[in-house]
């Protein structure tokens, strides 16, 4: 269900590595528990973060959620489409609903993050 080439992080982003920069988005399991996503509030290009750090906002039908980036970097691009069609997280989070592209300060850092199955095993121990 989760796609293999990514890695997950226990706030239930998703990071799929695309050279020297990443793509981020929310995991299957957080959209479906969000509900219905109403509005995205992303983060601007050109900022800068720190792992961990609070980037954005989604709310949905059922409450309001931060957005963390699981890597540190720099903003080098945003889905400018979830602004007009913020259900693109709902209907599809792993590819059309991602949210954010990192440039990450350390190459490697990606590593880091939990395997697909580590994080299908992550949300079963949480349920």
């Amino acid at each position: 269900m989760y796609p293999q080439d990514y890695r997950y992080s226990k706030d239930h982003e998703w990071v799929r590595d695309e050279e020297d920069t990443v793509v981020v988005g929310i995991t299957d399991f957080a959209q479906s528990e969000l509900g219905d996503v109403v509005y995205v509030e992303l983060p601007e290009v050109g900022a800068t973060f720190e792992t961990d750090d609070e980037v954005g906002t989604i709310e949905s039908v059922k409450a309001v959620a931060e957005v963390y980036t699981p890597l540190a970097g720099e903003v080098v691009e945003i889905n400018e489409a979830l602004v007009d069609g913020p259900e693109k997280v709902n209907d599809d989070p792993h590819g059309e609903g991602w949210l954010f592209q990192l440039r990450v300060s350390s190459p490697g850092q990606a590593d880091q993050l939990m395997t697909a199955e580590a994080y299908e095993a992550f949300i079963q121990s949480e349920g």
